[in-house]
């Protein structure tokens, strides 16, 4: 048998055959919509191949995708013209009207948009529950539920859900266990190995990770993957072969730069904990987190994720948010240089400010993503900036 490689190895090696010589070291871009056959005989063969119709698949995409199923490690993965893409195809490849989710209350606002707005209108249901309360899980699930939707860590507020757990319920309640794995990359968390059926990245973000492509992944078994296929095929979500060339590019270097992020935020986070101006710091490897033990225990890295809340008002988060000059203000998150972002006007705007409220979303949240810069340098941009915000707080009014 052949020994499995490990994660750093397959993001570089994972799609490249190595008793192959004289090939490209660079996987080749196969820039083309269709493909030649010799007869008509052979085009029936090729339907199911990755030579046939780059809707269909193409041999770039082959290899991306075969590289997040090795960092997954496991069977088969499908790549997406989007993250939110890679959800609801997936949804709708599996599920059928009259089928209910059981998700997280702490997703993703176009994830939570998508449950609330538009599943109920092909007739399936889904039941918001504490992300951390698993025996409101265990209520919630129906003789028609097929779906545990799970976010770890979570946006913005970084918690982080119990992988043994929820495989161990959803097991036992024969449901398919589908989590957004994109905050933890492949890098810093496995929740394959812990029993989780589907793992579903927006690969725009650390996967690619150099903000210059938008793309979604989904990694799973092989019986979960095909339906998926087909929806993609049908509905005509797949990605472009130059995008997905780009992201054969970000997973070579994932987890370099995954690396120095885990080291950049831990050094970020201890370093807001500590200042007068922030009312509360979110990062899963601070012991004054929730679920430290538990990411701990399930996580090799904390991530590049920060979330604080300042003291103070929106207003106030936001005069943070702009006086940050290495932090670019934009939305987004996981490359190479460090952004800022005010969730109830980015990540989250698109829901109710009651669905925010129950989620946890303030008005002072700032989301940092943390680059790969010199921490001493980020440390210092925030100091500067906060140091602003407290100076003008410190104003009389009128003045």
């Amino acid at each position: 048998m052949k020994r499995r490689i490990r994660p750093e190895t397959a993001a570089v090696h994972r799609a490249a055959d190595l008793e192959k010589k004289n090939a490209p070291v660079s996987a080749p871009i196969f820039q083309s919509s269709t493909f030649e056959v010799t007869d008509n005989d052979e085009q029936q063969r090729v339907t199911s191949t990755d030579r046939y119709y780059t809707r269909w698949g193409n041999p770039t995409i082959t290899v991306a995708e075969e590289t997040i199923a090795g960092l997954e490690g496991v069977d088969a993965a499908r790549v997406f013209a989007s993250g939110m893409g890679a959800i609801t195809t997936t949804i709708l490849g599996l599920l059928n009207s009259g089928d209910h989710i059981v998700a997280q209350r702490d997703i993703y606002g176009g994830v939570t948009k998508f449950f609330s707005e538009w599943l109920p209108r092909m007739g399936i249901e889904t039941t918001l529950v504490d992300t951390t309360d698993y025996d409101q899980y265990e209520r919630a699930i129906r003789s028609n539920t097929r779906l545990l939707y799970l976010e770890s860590p979570s946006n913005p507020a970084l918690r982080i859900v119990d992988f043994r757990k929820i495989a161990a319920l959803a097991k036992k309640h024969e449901l398919i266990s589908m989590i957004d794995s994109t905050f933890g990359t492949p890098i810093n968390q496995h929740p394959a190995e812990f029993g989780f059926d589907l793992v579903m990245h927006s690969g725009t973000k650390y996967l690619s990770g150099h903000t210059d492509l938008i793309c979604g992944a989904v990694a799973g078994r092989r019986e979960l993957i095909e339906p998926i296929n087909e929806s993609r095929t049908t509905l005509g979500n797949c990605m472009d072969p130059h995008a997905a060339w780009l992201l054969i590019r970000g997973l070579k270097t994932l987890a370099v730069r995954v690396a120095r992020q885990n080291d950049n935020a831990m050094r970020v986070a201890e370093f807001l904990e500590r200042h007068a101006n922030v009312r509360r710091v979110y990062y899963p490897f601070l012991k004054s987190h929730a679920q430290h033990a538990i990411a701990r225990e399930q996580m090799s890295g904390g991530g590049g994720m920060v979330t604080f809340e300042v003291e103070g008002t929106g207003e106030d988060a936001r005069r943070v948010s702009e006086a940050l000059r290495i932090f670019r203000l934009a939305t987004s998150l996981g490359g190479v240089e460090s952004l800022v972002s005010i969730p109830v006007l980015t990540s989250h705007a698109m829901i109710s400010a009651e669905q925010r409220e129950k989620m946890g979303v303030t008005e002072q949240m700032v989301r940092l993503s943390v680059g790969i810069e010199n921490a001493d340098d980020l440390v210092g941009d925030l100091e500067h900036a906060l140091e602003s915000v407290a100076t003008h707080q410190s104003v009389p009014a009128g003045r």
